[in-house]
């Protein structure tokens, strides 16, 4: 019996580079005020192929925090310490247009019309994360949302998923994590839950096969491997 679904977002709720890609360009061009080396050196930090406006498969934007994003960045932004990099970056990330990688309260609305709570966990910033879940419109069917500044850590740490089961009264074992990334996958199985990875990440499956229950196209395969646990 499956008692919670806890999501990341960025790569699973929504499309990763659909929803990232065109935004980091338009980032990237601002830190770098016009200067021609500074953006190919911010671009670099962050993982960041501006020719094709996606983020790489190794990229420190797919699982970092903003503090991670902003630390990378640092020695290349001499005018801004690095405390107010990270605020620029979770004060631009509540900008960024969300693409969903699927429709999003239709599912949702299976899963608590069988009785399942849900929860997002997400290395973003936990306003940011709001503000995206409000203007898609789902931030309703929601009864846990944490980010990397609430107070559990930031994932691998397993403190965002015992947080959610403690928050919901659930047994971790009851469970599963939902995410496109190993950090994902880590701190769901350190929390003692199920782990399920999805492909609307930039992981590839063979990256994500060896730390995951199951791998996923999408979390519209959901209820179906829900339906064959149970």
């Amino acid at each position: 019996m499956i008692a919670g679904l806890l999501f990341d977002k960025d790569g699973t709720l929504f499309d990763f580079q659909r929803s990232w890609g065109e935004w980091a360009h338009g980032l990237v061009s601002d830190l770098a005020q016009g200067d021609a080396a500074r953006f190919a050196n911010v671009a670099a930090a962050l993982g960041y192929d501006p020719e094709n406006r996606v983020f790489l498969p190794d990229s420190l934007s797919i699982a970092g925090t903003a503090r991670d994003q902003a630390r990378a960045i640092a020695p290349f932004m001499p005018d801004r310490d690095t405390a107010a990099l990270e605020i620029r970056l979770a004060q631009a990330a509540r900008s960024a247009r969300m693409v969903p990688a699927v429709p999003l309260r239709p599912l949702m609305t299976q899963f608590m019309a069988g009785g399942i709570a849900l929860g997002v966990a997400t290395n973003d910033a936990e306003t940011a994360a709001r503000k995206q879940l409000e203007v898609a419109q789902i931030i309703d069917v929601f009864q846990y949302i944490a980010g990397y500044d609430s107070g559990h850590g930031a994932k691998p740490h397993p403190g965002m998923c015992t947080g959610f089961a403690r928050a919901l009264d659930l047994d971790p074992r009851a469970c599963v994590m939902v995410g496109d990334s190993r950090h994902d996958l880590e701190a769901g199985r350190a929390a003692g839950m199920r782990v399920v990875a999805v492909l609307t990440g930039v992981a590839r499956a063979a990256d994500l096969a060896p730390h995951a229950d199951v791998v996923l196209p999408d979390i519209g395969a959901l209820p179906a491997w829900i339906a064959a646990q149970t």
